[in-house]
C-alpha cells in the first residue's frame, strides 16, 4: 500500500467513470468500422492472456538464472509476482461488479484482466529499466488494451480502470533501495551526532 497507488485507482476510477458515458457509442463506432477480417488486432487477445504472459515471465526468470544473471532473473520474478497481484485484484472485482461483456457472453468484463497484466508487465520493467526502455511495453500494452476494445470483449472504461490496477500491481510488488529513506545516528569526527 502507498499513497502513489491511491493516486493511480483514483485517477484510473476517474477516467473510467468519465469514460463510462460513452462506452457503448466507442464500441458502435468502433464495430461500424469493423470489416469482418481482425488481423491488426488479432495478436493482442494472446499477448494480454495471462499464460502467456507468465510463460515470458518464468522464462525470464530461468534465463537469468541459467545464465547467472541475477537482475534479469529478479526482473523475471517480479514480472511474475506482478502479474499474480494484478489478477488477485482483478478476478475478485470482475465477480463484484458482474458487467456484462459487450459481445453478451458473460458478466465479467469489468475490469480488463487482459489490460492489467499487460500493464503490470510495462510497470515491472519501467521499475527495473526505467522509462526510455519501457516505452515499447507500454505500447503492446495499449495495444492489447484497444484490442480488447477492438474485439468487442469490453468497454473503454473496462480497459482503462484495468490498465490502473495493472500498474498498481507492478508499482506495489517492485521496491528498491531509493524507494525507501532510513534515519540513523552516526558520530562524526571531534563529537557529536548527526542524523
Amino acid at each position: 500500500p502507498a499513497l502513489d497507488n491511491l493516486y493511480i485507482a483514483s485517477i484510473g476510477g476517474a477516467l473510467a467513470l468519465a469514460a463510462h458515458q460513452g462506452d457503448q457509442a466507442f464500441n458502435a463506432k468502433l464495430l461500424s468500422h469493423y470489416d469482418g477480417v481482425n488481423t491488426a488486432f488479432a495478436p493482442g487477445k494472446y499477448l494480454g492472456n495471462t499464460p502467456e504472459q507468465v510463460a515470458f515471465s518464468l522464462g525470464t526468470y530461468a534465463f537469468g538464472r541459467w545464465r547467472h544473471q541475477p537482475k534479469v532473473a529478479h526482473l523475471g520474478m517480479d514480472l511474475l509476482q506482478a502479474q499474480i497481484l494484478s489478477e488477485i485484484l482483478v478476478e475478485p472485482l470482475k465477480l463484484i461488479v458482474r458487467r456484462e461483456r459487450p459481445d453478451g457472453s458473460n458478466r465479467q468484463s469489468f475490469p480488463s484482466g487482459h489490460a492489467a497484466v499487460t500493464f503490470a508487465t510495462a510497470t515491472v520493467i519501467e521499475r527495473h529499466l526505467g522509462w526510455r526502455k519501457s516505452v515499447l511495453g507500454y505500447a503492446i500494452a495499449s495495444y492489447v488494451a484497444m484490442s480488447r476494445v477492438h474485439d468487442n470483449r469490453h468497454y473503454l472504461s473496462d480497459v482503462i480502470f484495468g490498465a490502473a490496477v495493472g500498474t498498481i500491481a507492478g508499482r506495489t510488488v517492485v521496491h528498491h533501495k531509493a524507494d525507501y529513506w532510513a534515519w540513523s545516528p552516526v558520530t562524526v569526527p571531534g563529537g557529536g551526532v548527526a542524523l
